[in-house]
Parts: structure tokens; sequence; C-alpha cells
């Protein structure tokens, strides 16, 4: 496994931008396929969008097409997320989670097997 660690979370009002950042320290980074998971109050973990393990494939959940960006940087064992125009369903607790199995197409949570202990984002009306 990895240990991962978020950052960038906060309040932003509908419309605005934030940047998640994780960083991940432990085992051969490029070795996981990479994904940004989310739970709202009430609601079940959800998959948002996953990045294969060059960078050069990602999948994205229809719900934020367009609007998140994933991106990393294998020399520096990092995965962000740019995301822009944000809406009031955008708040949850965000978590950054490593697969050494997982397909970044298959959007399951068991596939990953290291996960950050996540962070929020509110998304002010």
């Amino acid at each position: 496994q990895v240990q991962l660690t978020e950052s960038g979370g906060g309040l932003v009002q509908a419309g605005g931008s934030l940047r998640l950042s994780c960083v991940a320290s432990g085992r051969t980074f490029s070795n996981y396929t990479m994904g940004w998971f989310r739970q709202a109050p009430g609601k079940e973990r959800e998959f948002v969008v996953a990045i294969s393990r060059s960078g050069g494939f990602t999948f994205y959940v229809d719900s934020v097409k367009g609007r998140f960006a994933i991106s990393r940087d294998n020399a520096k064992n990092t995965v962000s997320l740019q995301m822009n125009s944000l809406k009031p369903e955008d708040t949850a607790v965000y978590y950054c989670a490593g697969g050494s199995r997982a397909w970044y197409r298959s959007g399951l949570s068991s596939l990953y097997d290291s996960w950050g202990q996540g962070i929020q984002v509110t998304v002010s009306s």
C-alpha cells in the first residue's frame, strides 16, 4: 500500500474553483491507478474520477465531466484534482485512493487498497 495525504479542500461559493492535491509515500506510486471518490452527508461513497498509472488515460463520472480535471506527476508522487464551476451538490468529503489492481475505468472502490483520510469540500449557494 501507499500512504496518501490530501490537501486543498475548503469552502467556496458556487461557480468557484478548488484544487485538491494528494501526496503518496511508501510504495512505487507509478504502480497505482489513482482515483478520487467523494461522500456527501447521508450518502454512500461514490466514484468521481480516475487516472491510469502512466497518466495517459482518465475516466470521469458524468456529473463532473467538463468541470473537473485529474492529473498526476509520477516524479513527485502526486495526484491533483482541479475542480471548476463547483456546484452545491459537489459538497462532500473527498478521498484520494490508490489501487494496485484497479483499472482506471472500473470505478469500483473495492479495487482501491490505499485511501487518504479525506478532505472536506463545501460549496455554498
